[in-house]
């Protein structure tokens, strides 16, 4: 049961809706939950804000929790993040520590549909038509189909399958590539299996779907970019460093290739004078993939279980290090 006055922060809450998606008074009278709805800054601003907290939810990578954090955080007893991984905290340090950090359940659909979402407004100029209908013109550009066209998939999991099965309902010659990927993941969703050289050479769109780690962490670089057709899309819906950023403005400054569709960035919320805001041939949405009323209420709901669960001693959803 939880102790008197049990602190509970709900972090990076920008929509003001955490405490309407799940029934938090469930947890009882003596747990207090506060919402932030603000970025809370650089890690000395953080370890002041939560100083006082023992039960902190992490909204996905929002909030790094570093070593150097979780040793400022002397109230701290349970990290709960949503989602099944959170790259953002050091899950060894924290279990050093006997703070569990316990995940959730999201949904697959809400980024595979913002992928779409993507690829259709740059194929087809949505954003760039719909500010021109709002000033009086008409038809000012000229799109292109996917039928017939490539898309190429580095990375087909849980999220890359989905891509890959919407692909080929549009008609597409789908090939994928990641570091472990064999013909038998590949052989059953009809998707061809080829190198990354391969993949990027091809492919008329490029769509990233893996977890941001060690090895992935800058894959898609210079030369990678380099060997994009001109007229081929970059979507990054994953995570933000998987991608160069000065390579791929770079790559996009010069139009060698034609354009970006991006959900995700180094460095989030994107600053108000990032370059990439200036240029006309990328689609940038905030990190909206994950974003849906259906997706918060599966992963606050289960936050909420989580701590319940702590609270009476059997944390559940563990996240060990890896």
């Amino acid at each position: 049961m939880p102790s008197p006055g049990t602190r509970v922060a709900i972090l990076d809450d920008y929509q003001k809706v955490a405490l309407s998606m799940a029934d938090w008074a469930s947890l009882g009278a003596g747990v207090f939950v506060k919402p932030f709805h603000e970025p809370l800054g650089g890690e000395e601003a953080v370890a002041q804000r939560l100083h006082e907290f023992d039960i902190i939810v992490a909204m996905r990578e929002r909030t790094p929790f570093p070593r150097s954090l979780l040793d400022r955080l002397p109230n701290l007893k349970l990290l709960v993040t949503t989602g099944r991984r959170n790259a953002a905290i050091d899950i060894a340090a924290a279990a050093e520590r006997g703070v569990p950090v316990s995940g959730t359940a999201t949904l697959s659909t809400p980024p595979v549909e913002l992928t779409w979402a993507l690829i259709l407004a740059l194929a087809r100029h949505i954003p760039l038509e719909a500010e021109a209908m709002r000033h009086g013109a008409w038809q000012t550009t000229i799109g292109v189909g996917l039928h017939g066209k490539v898309l190429g998939i580095v990375g087909l999991g849980r999220l890359g399958s989905e891509v890959a099965r919407i692909g080929k309902a549009f008609g597409m010659d789908v090939i994928a590539w990641s570091q472990n990927l064999t013909v038998d993941r590949t052989g059953p969703l009809g998707v061809g299996l080829v190198d990354k050289d391969t993949l990027f050479r091809r492919a008329d769109i490029v769509t990233l779907h893996l977890v941001l780690s060690a090895r992935t962490r800058g894959l898609v670089g210079a030369a990678e970019l380099a060997a994009m057709k001109p007229t081929a899309f970059l979507i990054n819906t994953a995570r933000g460093p998987i991608v160069d950023e000065q390579a791929l403005l770079a790559a996009l400054r010069s139009r060698r290739i034609a354009g970006a569709g991006l959900d995700v960035f180094d460095r989030e919320p994107l600053q108000a004078d990032h370059p990439l805001r200036a240029l006309d041939n990328v689609v940038l949405t905030p990190h909206l993939g994950y974003v849906t009323g259906e997706n918060y209420r599966e992963a606050y709901g289960q936050a909420v279980e989580d701590i319940r669960a702590f609270l009476e001693g059997s944390p559940i959803r563990v996240i060990t290090a890896e």
